[in-house]
């Protein structure tokens, strides 16, 4: 060794001036100011999209809105094993009067096409799952009939009148073609993926994982099963940090124990930032002598440490750093500390880079039956165990195992915060505990009524927004009385009056609100190859279609609006398939495009999309009422406010669905 070479004891005495200077806490920011200035050098979306194949997509969280391609089910098929027939053939019956109904040629079993029409006093073998015949409105069980067998003919005996619709599945009942069925946003569990597998959909879009490096530091520490010796524990914040890496739904890079030597963990921070998205180490971020993790991180300079100390018990010594973009997070090396601070700082940064919505915590009220003094400056988080009080409600007992208790955590039902000002919390105070765990939770919004396309665009907007909505597409009738009995926060209806031709302004009375929403154009539909329909406007058409015992209707289903317009039209006429009720204007549709009815009457958007034939008959106002004493909801308020917005007014004009005159509620 040179003259001018330090030795060891120098080398030695060097590092123990440095650690005793305790220069990390220079400046210690509050929780809320941390935050932000941590977000401020990040990124806050998710990390990009990638196509996977649907058996591996559980799990997973979907990358955009998925809308059906086709119909479920795609065609009208018979919910019991029976016989498909015409429901007017059994509006007489009896017990003691049936009803006998020759039997045709063919027996309908699912995956086979049917050849041989309905006609009246006939009727068809139909298993659970096979396709209605054309000119068939019901299915009776094989139950309720009696099979006669002669020389002549096989027929059956009915004796039970059946509705039309009987035991039948309508085309588009459960999925329209176009309806958008998982939203952006959708952790995909079993359910979404037999519903992505119900559409036909293999390939699925979803947001790519975060890689999240783990790394736990310390000469102290000993991986969990390896022998140990006095002084030393077991490593259990890299374990639980991979673990909650996972159970949201990230991908986490253990990179095992770094000793507290800087070469070597300069090495590994480095590896570890070239492998992962996010990189958190726990430990050696305090201000004692060899916690040299916070000195490693200080030399990234882009822009490097934000913030390292923070007002908080327990988490004072958190460190959070930015480099090439990814957060760098150093946890507290105490259990308690590691995990409070990694649900405040970590993973909600997690959430948003997977494109998780935000966790909503649940909370409940308690009493505090015993005094809690706290420091002033910092705010403390005080973990409890919550029981029930003998005169009711809940007591929440502190869990004082401090900031190095392992047990803490697994032991507390949920915890509350002290505020930084405050000194002392007095028994028999009511506070407000912070459940652990996410608890279920109803949606934002809830909106049955009449389902439309117009309608999803606006929820999907909405969804990305992070509000959550319920959709029940359950026609406008069904939707406003659930709106007069307050059951819903918004109904989209389009209910004309018969005697004004106006359309949904009768409807609302001083318990609803009437949000004007947009138009829609109704008109027949038909099959564009169909010579009967030539040359004819809408009303030429109805007239010569009901004229016309061979050309069967698709009609709708007696409470929507659209049906309101049809008997309108029709008056005292019932053209052949009247008694056929459609409960989607999909349903119309798929019954036209399959030759099991010849028209009917939907809007211009279903026509184009099955490439049907359109003749206008009259656009209509499809709006939105809401029940007065939910107008003033966060989400409901969103809801109106984007309806208003003049861009979005203006691509639900360019799908197709003209604004009104008035669009203020």
């Amino acid at each position: 060794m040179t003259p001018s070479e330090p030795n060891s004891e120098t080398r030695h005495a060097d590092f123990v001036r440095q650690s005793a200077r305790q220069e990390q806490f220079l400046s210690v920011a509050s929780r809320d100011e941390a935050e932000t200035r941590f977000r401020s050098h990040l990124t806050l979306a998710p990390l990009g999209e990638e196509t996977i194949p649907l058996a591996q997509c559980r799990g997973r969280v979907l990358a955009r809105d998925l809308a059906a391609a086709v119909d479920v089910p795609g065609f009208d098929r018979s919910n019991v094993d029976g016989f498909a027939v015409f429901a007017a053939d059994l509006e007489r019956v009896r017990p003691d009067a049936p009803r006998r109904l020759r039997l045709n040629r063919e027996l309908l079993t699912p995956g086979r096409m049917p050849r041989e029409p309905i006609e009246s006093g006939t009727a068809t073998v139909i298993a659970t799952g096979g396709m209605i015949p054309r000119g068939s409105d019901a299915v009776v069980m094989v139950e309720r009939t009696e099979f006669i067998d002669d020389d002549s003919e096989a027929a059956v005996d009915v004796s039970q009148p059946l509705a039309p619709g009987a035991a039948i599945s309508a085309a588009g009942s459960d999925i329209g073609a176009g309806e958008t069925v998982l939203r952006i946003g959708t952790v995909l569990g079993s359910r979404e993926v037999a519903l992505l597998a119900a559409i036909g959909v293999n390939d699925v879009p979803i947001f790519r994982c975060p890689r999240v490096a783990v790394l736990s530091t310390g000469d102290e520490l000993v991986r969990p099963g390896d022998a140990i010796r006095a002084g030393q524990v077991f490593d259990s914040n890299g374990p639980m940090l991979t673990a909650a890496v996972e159970e949201l739904g990230c991908v986490a890079l253990p990179f095992g124990i770094v000793p507290d030597d800087p070469a070597t963990m300069a090495a590994a921070v480095d590896k570890a930032i070239a492998a992962a998205d996010v990189v958190l180490l726990s430990g050696g971020t305090s201000k004692g002598a060899g916690d040299i993790a916070y000195r490693t991180v200080a030399r990234f300079t882009d822009p490097g440490i934000i913030v390292h100390g923070v007002a908080l018990k327990p988490g004072k010594p958190l460190c959070l750093a930015v480099t090439q973009g990814k957060p760098v997070v150093i946890l507290p090396g105490f259990p308690t500390s590691a995990t409070f601070t990694f649900h405040e700082f970590v993973a909600p940064v997690l959430r948003i880079l997977s494109g998780l919505p935000a966790l909503r915590r649940e909370t409940r009220t308690a009493t505090l039956p015993v005094k809690m003094v706290s420091e002033l400056g910092r705010t403390e988080y005080v973990l409890v165990s919550l029981t029930e009080r003998p005169e009711g409600g809940l007591a929440a007992y502190p869990i004082g195992k401090g900031s190095g208790a392992v047990t803490a955590f697994s032991l507390a039902d949920g915890f509350f915060a002290i505020p930084a000002q405050t000194e002392m919390v007095p028994a028999g105070m009511e506070i407000s505990v912070t459940i652990i765990g996410a608890a279920a939770e109803p949606a934002d919004l809830m909106v049955i009524g009449s389902h439309c396309v117009g309608l999803d665009y606006l929820i999907g907007l909405l969804a990305r927004e992070g509000v959550t909505a319920k959709v029940l597409s359950v026609g406008s009738t069904a939707g406003l009385m659930a709106a007069k009995r307050g059951e819903c926060d918004i109904a989209g209806i389009h209910l004309m009056d018969p005697e004004t031709g106006i359309y949904n302004r009768s409807s609302v009375d001083e318990t609803l609100r009437l949000v004007p929403g947009y138009g829609r154009l109704q008109g027949v539909v038909y099959r564009r190859d169909d010579p009967r329909f030539a040359g004819l406007d809408a009303n030429g058409a109805i007239a010569k279609a009901s004229a016309d015992r061979s050309c069967l209707m698709a009609n709708r289903n007696a409470g929507s609006g659209t049906r309101i317009l049809i008997d309108r039209l029709l008056g005292d006429a019932r053209p052949a398939g009247y008694s056929h009720q459609a409960r989607s204007h999909n349903a119309v549709a798929v019954a036209i495009a399959q030759q099991r009815a010849d028209w009917g009457v939907a809007i211009e958007t279903v026509a184009q999309r099955y490439g049907l034939g359109f003749l206008p008959l009259q656009a209509e106002e499809y709006d939105f009422v809401i029940p007065a004493r939910r107008f003033d909801r966060p989400a409901v308020r969103r809801f109106v406010t984007l309806l208003q917005d003049g861009a979005i007014r203006a691509e639900l004009a360019r799908m197709g669905f003209a604004g009104t005159s008035s669009p203020g509620p």
